[in-house]
């Protein structure tokens, strides 16, 4: 089902949203809270993001399957999010903003932070 906008329609999105997928990262770096919230930090700087209050990182998981941290940092235009799955080494990270940033570039920082090898990304533009 379709549905027809009620307001007039912007060529600009009203937010961004980028989830990346990164495989094969360095377990070491996937598995460490603190490595976890200087990536967010860095992050943000980078594409020039103000935090909102502190990150938040868990590990939860009793299935070996989805084991690892997760983290979510506010940010002043949305959230990122992420979870970070010891079983296979990957990283699964969602920065959603209603401010534009470069997804190429957060993309790639995310890559290059947790080593991964590989890495796939989807970008969404919310209307």
């Amino acid at each position: 089902m379709k549905v027809q906008p009620s307001f007039k329609a912007y060529t600009a999105p009203w937010g961004i949203l980028m989830s990346v997928d990164l495989y094969e990262c360095n377990p070491e770096t996937i598995r460490n809270p603190e490595k976890i919230k200087q990536y967010v930090i860095r992050l943000c700087d980078l594409i020039g993001m103000k935090r909102f209050g502190d990150c938040q990182v868990v590990h939860f998981g009793r299935d070996e399957r989805v084991a690892g941290y997760s983290m979510i940092q506010m940010i002043e235009t949305s959230m990122i999010s992420g979870h970070f799955a010891n079983l296979t080494n990957a990283a699964y990270i969602d920065i959603f903003s209603c401010k534009p940033y470069d997804s190429d570039q957060a993309a790639q920082f995310s890559k290059e932070f947790f080593d991964a090898k590989y890495f796939q990304v989807h970008v969404v533009k919310r209307m």
